[in-house]
């Protein structure tokens, strides 16, 4: 598995705990709720590590997106959405699990009902620009038509 593949796992696999976490706590189970909450920021986390990886490793290589037609302008909207709202979502998963920690639970919901959503979405177009640059139009495919 590539490392661009490995961290659209990892991002899919937190929008997943997320989702699961979000469900629980509706439920009102707490402990099922931290724990996914825990597998989400855990994948997060990693995502991130292997995302400056990658980018380490591929210092002054650019894959670009090279389709054509209606796909472009949906592509790059997407990508500038996500990556405006993946630098927004550091500091607001900072912001959200310091007052849980903290027990500060009225806090921790107040500022968790615009970190969810947000989190959510990156980690869902995280795995959509993933395919879209990789998987469904991959530059060599497109170079040779």
């Amino acid at each position: 598995m590539t490392l661009p593949a490995l961290n659209a796992t990892l991002n899919g696999l937190s929008g997943l705990f997320l989702t699961i976490g979000w469900v629980l706590i509706k439920m009102q189970r707490t402990r099922p709720h931290i724990v996914a909450m825990c597998c989400a920021l855990l994948t997060s986390t990693l995502f991130l590590a292997g995302y400056v990886t990658n980018h380490i490793l591929r210092h002054g290589i650019v894959t670009r997106f090279t389709a054509q037609g209606f796909i472009r302008p949906v592509y790059f909207t997407l990508l500038i959405s996500h990556t405006l709202l993946a630098v927004a979502t550091v500091p607001l998963v900072i912001l959200t699990v310091t007052p849980a920690l903290r027990a500060r639970y009225d806090k921790h919901r107040r500022i968790a009902r615009w970190t969810m959503p947000i989190w959510l979405y990156v980690s869902v177009t995280g795995v959509l620009v993933y395919l879209m640059l990789y998987r469904w139009y991959p530059p060599e495919l497109i170079a040779a038509r």
